[in-house]
């Protein structure tokens, strides 16, 4: 128990008597049992809108600060903010993690659903936590009723306004800060609402140093200003919330947005005063962007930019692995050269460190996130390939899950060529899973569209038709369309074509040409051959026949 102080009786007419203890919760929520330099990592957003792709960013971080040192991921609904809060909002935080692959150890896992032994993790359920300390806090004089409105509150800015001063409560503007402890407990007898605020002991004059695990040493203002701790509502605000829950749930990292810099002073001191160890913490710089208006570069904006949901990246159906791998191109700039030297390795084997974090913006560049996903995509066999887009397409694209559905097998089969087992450069056909319905429609009669070009190439198809066999192998298949070259006036010989074109209407490639255009309706497509083998005889020949009647 916390020996009597002149404020004890402040105290007791703020709180009830029966708060736990801070020895109780101390003793509630212990030390956790992990290895050695385990980091202990929270994310803690609000549901107060969508994720976006700069906070993923962070707990892209607090994930991998966590598995690399053998040590525990937490997500925190810091849900105080009601009149901010979203419908369904801490459904659409957990249901994008899940998309987006980042698993969390313990905290929230759903509406009302939790899992841990440090719960409860959502905010609005901690507050006989918080009055604990908040009234540790008014025993030891480090916090004290606020009567002010917010007509006081607003007379108050005026006048600094006037006397040009730094905008605050603090110092001589503290109105509520001095009052005599009889009238404070007079004043609250009498109903008057009040928030809490701490009484800071901070010299803007002075300085503290910090030392953030991107930025090395900074040397920063002490925070002078009396703060709200507990609201009129008795809901604490989230600069006392998150000392009291980092504390409690033994979080050592912080990964956050360099918008908290400044109050990092504050957070500083909170630690000191209610006595705890404060965690390490890391401030990373906003995701930005090219303006395509102004051609600089700005902050990806909630507002502005679609693109900066995650929600929206999950729906264009960019898979995870090609998420992850861009986000390290963004954090890590040695990256790109470790997977260059490591094609095949599992991505936890990189050695990310936030040493090497820039402490400038990243910049959200789609073109290369289109491009590091064409090559994650290229690296899979066509099995995964099958499994990840089929899951994309039941949630997003239901007659596109059906023709996969239908036969699996003759799916497989498309989705192989030029990729399992393919010699040479590797298929970069696909970018995110949206794309597979256009690239692949050829393949299935309901998306096929025959192009109104094979009306001019009937006779190659004629000519093709009568030499064409299913079952021959790659070889046997070109020399057949070799065989029809010189009777239509063709070069069977690319080479010789182009050492003399003047006798032929073209060569070889513009025979298989036809067939292809034909087939598939496209002018390129991946091997014809290997198309045509998953196609079937059937289908072949039915195109084939279709090109000619077009013709006539």
């Amino acid at each position: 128990m916390m020996e009597k102080t002149p404020y004890s009786v402040l105290a007791d007419e703020l709180f009830p008597a029966d708060l736990p203890a801070p020895e109780q919760l101390e003793r509630t929520y212990p030390p956790r049992a992990l290895p050695e330099g385990a980091a202990v990592t929270r994310f803690a957003p609000s549901p107060t809108g969508y994720l976006h792709i700069g906070h993923l960013l962070g707990a892209f971080v607090d994930r991998l600060l966590a598995s690399q040192s053998g040590g525990v991921f937490l997500l925190r609904m810091e849900d105080t903010d009601k009149k901010r809060e979203v419908e369904d909002g801490v459904t659409g935080l957990v249901n994008d993690m899940r998309a987006f692959g980042i698993a969390v150890d313990e905290g929230v896992t759903g509406p009302g659903e939790e899992k841990g032994e440090y719960e409860p993790y959502t905010q609005s359920q901690r507050k006989e936590i918080y009055h604990t300390y908040a009234r540790v806090m008014t025993e030891r004089g480090l916090a004290y009723p606020c009567f002010c409105s917010s007509g006081d509150l607003d007379e108050l800015r005026a006048s600094q306004e006037n006397e040009g001063v730094n905008k605050g409560y603090y110092g001589k503007w503290a109105r509520c800060r001095d009052l005599p402890l009889e009238e404070q407990i007079e004043r609250l007898r009498a109903g008057e609402p009040y928030t809490l605020r701490l009484r800071s002991p901070g010299d803007a004059s002075r300085k503290i140093v910090v030392r953030d695990l991107i930025r090395g040493k900074l040397e920063l203002p002490e925070y002078d200003m009396d703060v709200v701790l507990l609201k009129a509502s008795g809901i604490p605000t989230y600069h006392f919330a998150h000392a009291v829950d980092d504390h409690l749930m033994r979080v050592t990292h912080v990964v956050r947005s360099d918008e908290w810099l400044a109050s990092l002073p504050l957070h500083a001191q909170l630690f000191h005063l209610l006595g705890f160890q404060p965690p390490k913490y890391a401030h990373i710089a906003p995701m930005m962007k090219l303006d395509p208006e102004t051609g600089g570069k700005r902050k990806l904006s909630k507002r502005k930019d679609p693109e900066s949901a995650v929600g929206a990246l999950v729906r264009a159906g960019y898979p995870n692995a090609a998420l992850h791998e861009y986000l390290l191109t963004l954090l890590n700039s040695s990256f790109e050269d470790w997977r260059r030297a490591n094609p095949g390795a599992p991505l936890p084997e990189f050695p990310f460190s936030l040493k090497k974090m820039s402490a400038s913006g990243a910049l959200f560049d789609p073109v290369k996130l289109e491009d590091v996903s064409k090559n994650v995509i290229s690296r899979m066999r066509s099995s995964q390939v099958y499994d990840l887009a089929l899951a994309w397409a039941r949630a997003y694209d239901p007659e596109l899950a059906a023709l996969l559905t239908r036969d699996p097998d003759y799916a497989g089969a498309m989705l192989a060529i030029d990729r399992d087992g393919a010699k040479g450069k590797p298929r970069k056909d696909l970018a995110r899973w949206s794309q597979l319905r256009e690239a692949y429609a050829y393949f299935f009669d309901e998306l096929f569209e025959a192009s109104p070009k094979s009306a001019s190439n009937s006779g190659i198809l004629s000519a093709y038709i009568d030499v064409y066999r299913a079952e021959d192998d790659k070889d046997s298949w070109f020399a057949g369309i070799k065989s029809i070259c010189e009777p239509l006036g063709y070069c069977p010989e690319v080479k010789a074509y182009k050492a003399d074109p003047a006798p032929w209407k073209g060569h070889v490639g513009d025979v298989s040409g036809a067939v292809r255009l034909a087939v598939t309706g496209r002018e390129n497509t991946p091997d014809l051959w290997a198309i045509m083998r998953v196609l079937g005889e059937k289908r072949v020949l039915e195109r084939l026949k279709a090109g000619m009647e077009n013709a006539i």
